[in-house]
């Protein structure tokens, strides 16, 4: 078990600075052929920690990377401004949103010790709001700001390692590590139990700042019950990750296109499936895409800068990829990564449709 990342006083001010403990590494043209064997010599050296370590961090880009519902913060504004709810039964604190955030990007440190890593880019929404106790019984015009409590019941955040990154179709993907908190999937009624967090590893498009989500990169329900095993499990998931294998899936969207006979067609399925029967939904893949995700799709397909048809009425898979990770950024916060992987099992199954396997075969012919 590794111990867990423990931030001094200066890192909460290196992660909102504009110009942070950079600590220079040289940039990798390539990923490694497992993030896993990137640094298993430092994971089998490393010590206790004993006192706070300082991630050298680049700079924040805020390139979003989920776009509607939500409101940008920085971490100064989570440790300053909110509160932190606990379990009503025993008023056990829950895991903070900071502290969240300060766990996974110690892992990530952990296992990229000689990378640079950016700065996170962090959005909230569902603000909780509330009183402190001698506030009680005033009328609300004179409520002063230091009578108010809020918190916030979900928050996502995302940062990029910069130095390892990889191209497809021109695209310039880099290494990107995140997570989602969402209170409302917590009990906080009840006495403290484990504790529940989506944690992923991928890549973003720096084109359009889609996020790509592989299988083994994606944790939907990290169940914990303190920032260590937090730490381990996080490590773990990185370890596990096969960016290699990721990127070749990725590369292999661009090898088959539908036409536009085909597109329509998976335009109205993926409208149909959410009216299916649910004893026929059962028989088929998982789509959790809405109608307005369908709908931004299709007029992606004729207007996207980046990604539509063009002239050519065929679109290939990468292409058709990145339209539907697009329409995710308007997703809220606790659905947004399963959304994420769902994309790409989504268009993966579709290609292997063309070809003739008939596990997606209902989506297009």
């Amino acid at each position: 078990m590794y111990p867990a990342f423990l931030p001094n006083p200066e890192f909460a001010v290196g992660l909102n600075a504009d110009n942070p403990f950079v600590e220079t590494a040289p940039a990798v043209s390539a990923i490694p052929a497992s993030v896993g064997d990137a640094t298993i010599a430092e994971e089998q050296s490393a010590q206790p920690v004993t006192t706070g370590v300082v991630v050298p961090l680049g700079v924040r880009h805020n390139r979003h990377f989920i776009e509607a519902n939500t409101k940008p913060v920085d971490i100064a504004h989570l440790k300053n401004d909110c509160v932190v709810p606990v379990f009503s039964k025993d008023n056990e604190v829950t895991i903070s949103h900071q502290s969240f955030i300060e766990t996974v990007l110690g892992a990530a440190h952990r296992m990229f010790p000689q990378e640079v890593i950016d700065a996170p880019d962090i959005v909230v929404s569902h603000i909780i709001k509330g009183r402190i106790p001698e506030a009680i019984h005033k009328p609300v015009n004179q409520l002063l700001e230091t009578d108010k409590t809020i918190y916030y019941e979900r928050m996502a955040f995302c940062f990029e390692i910069p130095t390892v990154y990889e191209e497809v179709a021109g695209n310039r993907l880099n290494l990107s590590i995140g997570g989602v908190r969402a209170y409302n999937h917590e009990n906080l009624y009840s006495r403290k139990t484990v504790e529940k967090f989506k944690v992923f590893i991928g890549f973003k498009n720096l084109v359009c700042c889609n996020l790509c989500v592989s299988t083994d990169g994606f944790k939907s329900e990290l169940r914990v019950m303190g920032v260590q095993d937090l730490f381990d499990a996080t490590l773990r998931l990185f370890q596990e990750y096969d960016a290699e294998r990721h990127v070749r899936l990725m590369a292999a969207m661009q090898e088959r296109c539908l036409t536009e006979h085909q597109f329509a067609q998976l335009i109205g399925k993926t409208r149909l499936y959410q009216y299916l029967p649910t004893a026929e939904k059962r028989q088929l893949p998982a789509m959790e895409f809405t109608d307005c995700h369908i709908n931004a799709v299709a007029k992606a397909y004729y207007t996207d800068e980046n990604f539509s048809r063009g002239d050519n009425p065929e679109i290939d898979l990468w292409r058709l990829y990145n339209l539907f990770t697009g329409a995710n950024k308007s997703s809220y916060i606790d659905t947004f990564l399963d959304r994420s992987l769902n994309a790409t099992e989504l268009i993966t199954g579709i290609g292997r449709a063309i070809e003739g396997d008939t596990e997606y075969k209902w989506f297009v012919e």
